[in-house]
């Protein structure tokens, strides 16, 4: 059907199949949750839902779905139709898909979706699709993080290149049986991909049963236009945005302790070039690839889901435009390119399973970018977070794996302090409750709050990282990827420059030793009384730090946030022997005097 053939469609009726569409996305979300074995996905949320059409355009997501996890889908169908095309395969009623593959739409390997096709009569109308992080994916090390010597794709796990798990409604048991032998805690990995089936399935019933009270012709139009208004939107507000080339620059750690100086203190610049109502998004100025780290970034998977959350989120703010519908119209006009064999476009078999913080630093470098421009609409740098993979008994029925993904926090914005605590731009995963940590594994968390005095100083101050102690409670090992170790988030506008993530090991001894931001398992044997403590990153200030209101000072000094010195050396601010603004002094202070 050709758009001039579409029956016309009320906004009424638009506006109810959108909300249907979201509705049958959170359910599949819900669903998800409470199926799902492991933390990661029951706790964290790191997941995606969303509805796929026939073409691959997002009509969709699930509201509870990390950015990370739900945009990679559509690129996810294209590869898996790219795939099956390839190999002379058709898709039929009763299939389901498993796909993981970075180098066709998905993120990386742990991020495992299941794609179920639904046709009408016999025509493929769409897609229902989940994508979840698993803790194992049989990679040469126990866990799905801090595998940081993965010397290529095939050292990072089983790749899972559109497979049928199901195959006309019959299951396909040999594959099962290969996953099922190639993962650790195979009981909860299968759980997890379970969950993900019953996720996904009861999407395409109620996708199918949609299209059916509407009619197939109805339903197309009303997604039709659905797409164009996002799409009109996001020219609309990419229109306001004056013409220019507006370049962001930042810097990750990569391997600080590497011999080679092309491992370490990697850029990632993204240069926005505005013409009219499109954006190109410019990767030039990359980094090259690492032929032998898995800190590379798929192009499609993740690298789009960078760029692309950072300009909605700045252009497109709900708090000023309203709920909009996430679907693909949004990303119609934006085109985003890099040099292939940079980091941000890797080569298979190019390692790729610790995009993470390279990912988040590309979504604050493009921020950097529209600070430029639109500085009334960002915050300042955010700080990285990553992860920690926590394990033990190896090989044995009694194996357990913890995946904790730390915190970062926002820089201040123009009229707020940076957000504290939580994780960023393209990840948005939940705090891990300790109730669920302490009672599914040996660790007990005997510390966890905001970092004192390390906010950084502005008008609108950084926000807070955290401080999460862990002690073991039986002998295990431990793994991390995280970044943020030297380069601390940028100030924006006078504004000073954020402070930086930590991780120390304290043996049950005493000693204390700093580990770097990336380590693998088994690098450091742990055993029960031994405690690591991570220290969260802080974001960068806005403004300069002497047009803070004196009161907003006084309050962070009584919450212990700053101390008295700190407020009166970087916000020049005074106060009297009792705790009260010394208003005279104060201005003195201002002043320069």
């Amino acid at each position: 059907m050709t758009r001039d053939s579409m029956p016309q469609v009320d906004p009424i009726t638009v506006s109810v199949i959108e909300g249907a569409l979201a509705n049958i996305a959170t359910e599949m979300g819900h669903k998800l949750i409470r199926m799902a074995y492991s933390s990661i996905i029951r706790e964290s949320e790191d997941f995606g839902a969303a509805l796929v059409d026939a073409s691959g355009q997002q009509l969709c997501e699930a509201k509870q779905s990390t950015p990370l996890a739900s945009g990679p889908l559509p690129g996810c169908v294209a590869g898996i139709m790219d795939q099956l095309a390839r190999r002379g395969e058709v898709i039929e009623p009763g299939d389901i898909i498993v796909h993981n593959d970075p180098y066709a739409g998905a993120s990386h390997l742990p991020d495992v979706g299941f794609y179920v096709p639904v046709f009408v009569g016999d025509e493929l109308v769409g897609f229902s699709c989940a994508m979840s992080h698993h803790v194992d994916i049989g990679s040469y090390k126990p866990g799905s993080g801090g595998q940081v010597n993965a010397s290529d794709a095939y050292a990072e796990g089983l790749q899972l290149k559109a497979l049928k798990v199901y195959a006309r409604g019959q299951r396909n048991d040999q594959l099962w049986h290969l996953i099922r032998d190639n993962v650790r805690m195979a009981d909860v990995v299968i759980g997890d991909m379970e969950a993900e089936i019953a996720a996904v399935q009861i999407g395409a019933r109620r996708f199918a049963e949609l299209i059916e009270s509407y009619g197939l012709d109805v339903f197309r139009a009303a997604c039709t236009v659905s797409l164009d208004n996002a799409e009109r939107k996001m020219r609309a507000a990419i229109r306001a945005v004056p013409d220019g080339d507006y370049t962001g620059v930042v810097h990750i750690d990569g391997f600080l302790d590497h011999p080679d100086p092309a491992y370490s203190d990697l850029p990632l610049s993204v240069t926005l070039k505005v013409r009219g109502d499109e954006i190109v998004a410019d990767l030039a100025g990359t980094a090259p690839q690492l032929p032998d780290k898995p800190i590379n970034i798929p192009f499609r998977g993740s690298v789009d889901c960078a760029i692309l959350v950072a300009i909605k989120s700045v252009l497109l703010d709900s708090a000023v435009h309203g709920e909009i519908p996430q679907n693909s119209g949004l990303v119609r006009p934006i085109t985003i390119t890099a040099p292939v064999g940079c980091l941000a476009n890797p080569v298979f078999p190019a390692p790729t399973m610790c995009r993470y913080a390279g990912g988040i630093a590309l979504s604050d470098a493009t921020m950097k970018a529209l600070a430029q421009v639109v500085p009334d609409k960002v915050s300042a740098g955010v700080g990285n977070g990553g992860g920690i993979v926590f394990g033990g008994d190896s090989g044995s029925e009694a194996m357990w794996l913890h995946v904790e993904l730390f915190e970062g926090s926002y820089g201040g914005r123009p009229q707020r302090d940076g957000m504290d605590a939580v994780d960023c731009l393209f990840a948005n995963t939940r705090n891990n409750p300790i109730e669920d940590v302490e009672s599914h594994n040996p660790l007990r968390i005997e510390r966890y709050e905001l970092r004192e005095d390390v906010a950084a100083p502005g008008m609108q101050r950084g926000g807070l990282g955290t401080i999460k102690e862990f002690r073991m409670l039986a002998d295990g090992s431990v793994a991390a990827e995280s970044d943020g170790h030297k380069h601390r988030p940028w100030g924006l506008l006078g504004g000073e420059d954020g402070s930086t993530r930590a991780t120390v090991l304290e043996r049950a001894d005493g000693s204390c030793v700093e580990l770097p931001s990336k380590f693998d398992f088994l690098e450091y044997r742990l055993k029960a009384g031994d405690r690591i403590r991570a220290f969260g990153p802080g974001g960068g200030g806005y403004g300069p730090p002497n047009q803070r209101n004196p009161e907003a000072v006084r309050d962070d000094v009584l919450d212990g946030l700053i101390s008295r010195e700190n407020a009166e050396r970087d916000y020049k601010v005074a106060f009297t022997a009792d705790g009260e603004i010394d208003h005279a002094a104060t201005e003195n202070l201002r002043r320069g005097n």
